[in-house]
């Protein structure tokens, strides 16, 4: 890391992903220098905590980047549309968790374990942080893909209440206490089509015509853009399910070549950003309590399928609002500041 320091805005502060970048900057010892926080109108004026600073939050809408290093956006994709551009004309790296920005031709899409030789090339200046499901299953895929090379990839994934936000969680636990003392939930519905608690509801993000819904898709053609392998055949089903944090995802994989258990396990092993955690025998497997707060993906339950060798089977689990947010959002900042450093070594 560079010793210099940056100039960094987090932009969205308030919200769960915002405060894990905050606290992302902390834990990981980002070369901040000045520190920033935005969000709406009706948060501007308060306080925010951060190290040893009282950080005092600005309106997003009258806030002047000039001097920004880095912008650190966890606001919503039509804030993201609306600001991310003027930010970056202001000199600043966009770094953007939301959807918008996603599939545009001319931002690049990164994880960096995967792909971090994206960031050579970012004509407008922003960079798309990936769908939290997409990113985790991503970092699992590469050292196989590179190894053996995938054909198809089938996941369900069974995500957690955070992954709807703050009011996604408190939703849950307000159907909890329901159905624990009243019966039948009659909260009004303002995350989840059915209550989800002891549920899960097989409907995240809304419906196309073809069956599939936008987060299932975004699965498909983000895991395409970032790997690189545009003809990837990619089908997910994405489940909401009664886990306050982390995602985990079932996935099959038809590979370009026979892979045993061991030799895949051998891969994951050493594999960046993977942490293998596979002894079924001792009913050692990723769960969601254990990848909650850690920055790993975390991946057992590896088997071969019984009756096609070049087909393998994953149950892959990480933390939605660490690597699958604010954590990979951080990581494309140091890898863009390791880039810098590495020209100023060779020029």
């Amino acid at each position: 890391m560079s010793a210099r320091t940056y100039t960094v805005a987090v932009v969205g502060a308030t919200g769960a992903v915002g405060r894990e970048m905050l606290k992302m900057l902390d834990d990981r010892d980002f070369p901040v220098g000045d520190l920033r926080v935005m969000a709406s109108a009706r948060s501007a004026g308060k306080t925010i905590e951060w190290k040893d600073r009282t950080l005092t939050i600005e309106d997003l809408e009258a806030a002047d980047f000039t001097g920004v290093d880095f912008a650190l956006f966890s606001a919503g994709g039509s804030t993201s549309k609306e600001h991310a551009p003027r930010v970056a004309e202001a000199g600043a790296v966009v770094i953007d968790n939301s959807s918008a920005w996603r599939m545009d031709d001319e931002v690049p899409l990164v994880v960096p374990e995967v792909n971090a030789d994206a960031l050579a090339d970012i004509p407008k200046g922003i960079v798309a942080n990936p769908n939290c499901s997409t990113i985790q299953m991503v970092v699992a895929l590469k050292p196989i893909e590179d190894a053996v090379g995938i054909e198809r990839v089938v996941v369900s994934t069974y995500q957690s209440a955070s992954g709807a936000g703050q009011t996604g969680i408190e939703e849950l636990m307000s159907d909890v206490n329901e159905f624990m003392y009243e019966g039948m939930p009659e909260t009004e519905r303002k995350k989840f089509a059915h209550p989800l608690a002891f549920e899960a509801l097989p409907h995240i993000d809304v419906f196309f015509d073809s069956g599939y819904t936008r987060e299932e898709l975004k699965m498909v053609y983000e895991t395409r853009k970032i790997m690189s392998l545009p003809d990837l055949q990619v089908s997910a089903t994405a489940v909401r399910v009664p886990v306050i944090r982390s995602h985990s995802e079932a996935i099959t994989l038809d590979l370009g070549a026979p892979l045993t258990t061991e030799q895949a396990r051998a891969l994951l092993a050493k594999a960046p950003g993977v942490k293998l955690y596979d002894d079924p025998s001792k009913n050692i497997y990723p769960l969601a309590r254990l990848s909650e707060g850690t920055d790993p993906t975390w991946v057992g339950r590896i088997r071969q399928d019984l009756d096609r060798p070049q087909t393998l089977h994953l149950w892959v689990v990480a933390d939605n609002l660490l690597k699958g947010a604010a954590l990979n959002a951080v990581q494309i900042a140091e890898a863009l500041i390791a880039n810098d450093s590495s020209k100023e070594t060779t020029s």
